[in-house]
């Protein structure tokens, strides 16, 4: 491990009627901090940090990110890298295992995952039995949670076979279930997966395929699919994947840990983020309002300003850049303008020339452009959050994986009471 050679080896902490030395840590890309595992057991003393904004849960090997120089790396490639050349499938094994695959490896696993796209023909026909109001969100946790009992084996995965079977089991299924979601949302018949298309491409067609209309897209449209895909693959310890993490050291499987992170991510601070970008970017389209306008309520903390700013970059998101470009690219060769994503960059440039947003460090984050790049797939709106969920499911995956590896103790976090103090019962007729 490349550590400075300045960082001290501990740290001291004053509590008043003593010191105690706490041991530094370090990690490869040189980020400290000091480990207070033993601190209630040797002082009585716990930490508060309402959040965790600055507690280090965990030494993970999977994702590096530098908030401050807007770097995010996977294994300790740059994103920019993946985006540009490698595929969804790939990433996710990069992920789960450390290095990019071989080929004979990337062959097997998505033989693995051809043949596990089909679901169950019971678990098929209970999609029938959700409403067409019922949200797909839901829909894709329970789901996932129902895989696991017609998939017995992945209660027990003893060894890096079972592991992967599981693994490839889940990422080619929840394609699959995602949309199923969409079609019973939407009162359409079910298309059963295509053996000879690709990940991406037979999502799309699961998804608009019709008995008598076979949807056919173009390698653009696929390509840019997957490139959203490997930008939500994994984002180190956000909300999901904290959860995801914890509900995995109780020693729960990776379907129930997995349907865990889909909870997680539906809350509208997390994985909803996008839709609120839409319907904003939507509003201001419809309205005609001037952005100037708009840029002077959110001054004034009248109103907010979605995709911008983020609670780890303080620079502007790397994701962001690539989407941007991306669906750039995909507007300009197809012909089609598309009057959000005008708006969205006029939004943009009025924004980072105001001191406002630049002193802040309010820069757009990867959900400002994320959704626009749906929007050009295709993607309704109700299922940007399904998506966000199929992309982050290698992640997920990973980071379940690192926990079962690592032998890590069940999560327990401490908390101050700050509650009654002892009282006694009062019986019903004196209260």
């Amino acid at each position: 491990m490349n550590h400075d050679s300045h960082s001290p080896q501990s740290y001291e902490l004053d509590l008043g009627d003593r010191k105690i030395s706490l041991p530094a840590v370090v990690g490869t890309e040189n980020e400290r901090g000091f480990d207070i595992s033993k601190l209630r057991d040797e002082t009585g003393v716990i930490t508060v940090d309402e959040g965790y904004r600055n507690t280090g849960s965990v030494k993970s090997a999977i994702t590096y990110i530098d908030g401050e120089n807007g770097i995010l790396r996977y294994r300790g490639i740059p994103i920019e890298q993946l985006a540009e050349k490698s595929t969804f499938i790939e990433t996710a094994l990069l992920l789960m295992y450390g290095e990019l695959p071989s080929d004979e490896h990337l062959t097997r696993f998505r033989e693995l995952l051809t043949e596990h796209q089909m679901i169950h023909e019971g678990m098929r026909n209970s999609f029938l039995g959700y409403p067409p109001s019922g949200h797909p969100m839901a829909i894709l946790s329970s789901m996932i949670n129902t895989l696991s009992c017609y998939s017995s084996d992945v209660m027990e995965m003893e060894d890096e076979v079972g592991f992967e079977n599981a693994a490839a089991r889940l990422l080619s299924k929840i394609r699959t279930v995602a949309a199923y979601a969409y079609k019973t949302s939407m009162g359409k018949p079910l298309m059963y997966p295509d053996p000879k298309l690709s990940y991406c491409r037979n999502f799309l067609h699961l998804m608009f395929s019709l008995p008598s209309n076979r949807h056919e897209q173009s390698d653009e449209i696929v390509r840019a699919l997957s490139l959203f895909l490997i930008l939500h693959a994994d984002h180190e310890q956000n909300c999901s994947t904290a959860t995801v993490r914890m509900v995995g050291s109780s020693g729960a499987n990776l379907f129930a840990s997995c349907a865990a992170g889909v909870c997680a991510l539906w809350g509208p601070l997390h994985g909803g983020a996008n839709v609120a970008v839409m319907q904003q970017l939507k509003k201001i389209h419809e309205s005609g309002e001037k952005i100037k306008d708009l840029i002077e309520r959110v001054k004034r903390k009248e109103e907010k300003l979605y995709g911008f700013g983020h609670g780890v970059y303080k620079s502007y998101d790397p994701r962001a850049n690539i989407l941007r470009d991306q669906v750039t690219k995909i507007v300009s060769k197809h012909g089609r303008a598309d009057p959000l994503l005008d708006v969205a960059k006029q939004l943009e440039e009025i924004a980072l020339s105001d001191d406002y947003f630049v002193s802040r460090k309010l820069y757009p984050n990867v959900d400002f452009y994320s959704g626009i790049l749906l929007r050009t797939i295709g993607i309704p709106l109700n299922m940007y959050t399904v998506m966000f969920a199929m992309g982050r499911m290698p992640g997920w995956m990973a980071q379940w994986k690192e926990v079962r590896d690592t032998d890590s103790r069940i999560y327990r976090p401490r908390q101050i009471y700050v509650g009654p103090q002892c009282r006694d019962y009062v019986e019903m007729k004196d209260r």
